[in-house]
């Protein structure tokens, strides 16, 4: 328990952020060290000066602490801190990602596939109704869709998602103390029965507008692909999808009409190739490969259960290198050259290899 009380607490201090943090965990060797460290302790470590190290030693945040252990216990949420097994792999490498994670929901934060739908608060109803065609669209690849719960495209990918029983995972940029916007709420709870909701900010965080441009960064580092639907050419959307091209994330934006200020951002990102052009869901399983690999999968797996013993040594001993040659799989298998020939030829057939110059072989 008082470990997790020093996970909260490090959150609370002030002058330190997720990156400074985790700066003075890695040089004190856990988060309980940090706050057992003395002042020159403290100011060994890079980065820390005075302003900081006194923040970190005047203890006043454990309190603080405290209160929100008692509050996620009550309000079953669920705490994951950057070290723990269960946080999300897409954000562990990230040196900006959030040092803790509080998480509401039936929620797979590790997911195959996630997509992240952003736009415009003030959508029009075209926009909404191809955000809605897009959501639809992805259900079949079994997508979970992530967004901010805001007013306008988020919610409505959201509610497309519950009525589709697909599992969503709304970001907010507050504390688990409210919802906001108010009128969410409805849609946020029954997002708890199938995905959830998760925040970097202690329960008492209120919905300040600062907050909302850096919940944006764990939109853009939990999805595979981003899409924008509709934006302006500033804004919370486009702060998302330049966040997603630094992950090196795939961006799509949906194009519209020159003249159309809901269709700027979408635009402008597509022309500076920083988005490619989205018509349907099937032009995102098409860029990431995904109907390919799907396919590769069953494939491999169907051929896999009907390859004799002898096949199997081949495949096996091909997964070991990129290449082999003829002479290498005989004698790694002891298998004659006529059997070996044989053997191969009815990989090729089965479309588990391929045959390359200079009668060496390599896997599909």
């Amino acid at each position: 328990m008082n470990d997790l009380l020093y996970k909260i607490a490090i959150t609370r201090i002030p002058l330190v952020g997720a990156v400074t943090a985790k700066t003075l965990i890695s040089y004190c060797g856990s988060v309980d060290a940090v706050f057992a460290a003395k002042k020159r302790e403290l100011l060994k470590i890079p980065g820390i000066g005075e302003r900081i190290a006194a923040s970190v030693l005047q203890r006043d945040f454990l309190s603080e602490a405290e209160s929100e252990l008692h509050f996620i216990e009550k309000n079953n949420i669920n705490p994951i801190f950057y070290l723990d097994e269960d946080y999300p792999e897409r954000l562990r490498h990230y040196h900006d990602s959030p040092i803790m994670l509080y998480c509401k929901g039936n929620l797979d934060l590790n997911a195959h596939r996630t997509v992240g739908i952003v736009g415009t608060r003030q959508p029009s109803p075209q926009g909404v109704a191809f955000c809605e065609e897009i959501v639809e669209g992805l259900k079949p690849y079994d997508v979970l869709l992530i967004s901010g719960l805001a007013y306008g495209i988020d919610i409505a990918a959201h509610r497309k998602c519950v009525e589709l029983d697909m599992p969503t995972l709304g970001i907010l940029g507050h504390g688990f103390h409210t919802i906001y916007p108010a009128s969410h709420r409805n849609i946020a709870e029954k997002m708890i029965q199938n995905g959830g909701l998760i925040t970097e900010y202690p329960s008492d965080t209120k919905p300040d507008k600062e907050n909302f441009p850096m919940r944006n960064r764990i939109i853009a580092g939990l999805c595979d692909a981003l899409i924008v639907v509709e934006t302006g050419i500033k804004g919370g959307s486009m702060i998302t999808a330049h966040m997603a091209n630094e992950y090196n994330k795939d961006v799509f934006a949906v194009p519209g009409r020159v003249k159309d200020k809901l269709s700027q951002g979408c635009n402008h990102l597509i022309k500076a190739h920083k988005a490619l052009l989205l018509e349907s869901a099937d032009d995102i399983a098409y860029i990431l490969r995904w109907e390919e690999l799907d396919a590769r999968k069953q494939i491999q797996q169907q051929l896999f259960i009907e390859l004799s013993d002898a096949e199997k040594i081949i495949v096996n001993l091909l997964q070991q290198t990129p290449e082999a040659s003829i002479d290498k799989l005989m004698i790694e298998s002891s298998v004659s050259g006529s059997e070996m020939a044989s053997l191969l030829l009815n990989l090729e057939f089965k479309g588990v290899i391929k045959s390359l110059p200079g009668k060496r072989y390599a896997l599909l």
